[in-house]
């Protein structure tokens, strides 16, 4: 069963998993936050958060250059829990397999759909949406969904920026995947905007900010990538 974390607390304990892998002993939270350039409190209070959830474990251990009574130092090291629930988050051989198919699928739809629009394969992806059980998959086909909706309004002036916003998704300090459930809202109350979509988008939003968070890093990148080269494809 999934722990609930937080986007942010999946992220933290992913490259926690990483500093640990490569020092390959228990790590101080001085190291972490320094390696991830955060503040020690907040490095600390977030393994402490972790070790409340059962995926990491504290040790101490004395200083063995003081003398006399003292503080231990205390460590941290991930549990087989967390190594499990990350590697379930970052999907098995098949999962990214089947993700490959369905990408390629609609680069290639959208590729030589230009002459003839996409209407109907906007039409199969709101089908097909409800019924997906991978998160990869689903919010692969929901990204490409809310693309298309806003390209059959691209006339208006903030539908243009927006677009032009998002061939920068993903990208360090620009805007993330999580700006799609923002854009959903906003399709919702623009009259040009074909209701019945916009209302089939809207309805899947709270699951997609879900589906998003079980993601690792590296798919979350590899969707930034798909996400650019699908705006592209249909801005050029």
């Amino acid at each position: 069963m999934k722990k609930k974390l937080t986007y942010r607390q999946l992220q933290f304990l992913s490259q926690f998993l990483d500093i640990y892998r490569e020092m390959e002993h228990s790590v101080h939270y001085v190291t972490v936050a320094e390696r991830l350039g955060i503040g020690k409190v907040t490095a600390y209070e977030m393994l402490r958060l972790l070790e409340e959830k059962g995926l990491v474990q504290a040790e101490y251990q004395s200083n063995p250059d003081q003398h006399g009574p003292g503080r231990s130092t205390v460590l941290f090291y991930p549990t087989q829990e967390a190594n499990r629930l990350i590697n379930e988050l970052a999907g098995n051989p098949a999962d990214i397999e089947n993700w490959q198919v369905v990408k390629e699928q609609i680069l290639q739809q959208l590729r030589h759909g230009k002459a003839g629009g996409y209407e109907e394969l906007l039409s199969n992806l709101l089908v097909r949406i409800p019924e997906r059980r991978s998160p990869l998959i689903f919010v692969t086909e929901l990204i490409t969904a809310v693309i298309l909706m806003l390209t059959t309004i691209q006339d208006a002036p903030e539908i243009c920026a927006l677009l032009e916003r998002l061939h920068q998704i993903g990208l360090p300090k620009k805007i993330n995947l999580s700006v799609m459930s923002g854009i959903a809202m906003f399709l919702s109350v623009i009259e040009r905007a074909n209701r019945r979509y916009s209302t089939i988008l809207l309805a899947q939003f709270s699951r997609y900010e879900d589906a998003l968070s079980q993601l690792s890093e590296e798919s979350r990148q590899q969707l930034g990538e798909f996400t650019r080269e699908v705006v592209q494809i249909l801005s050029s």
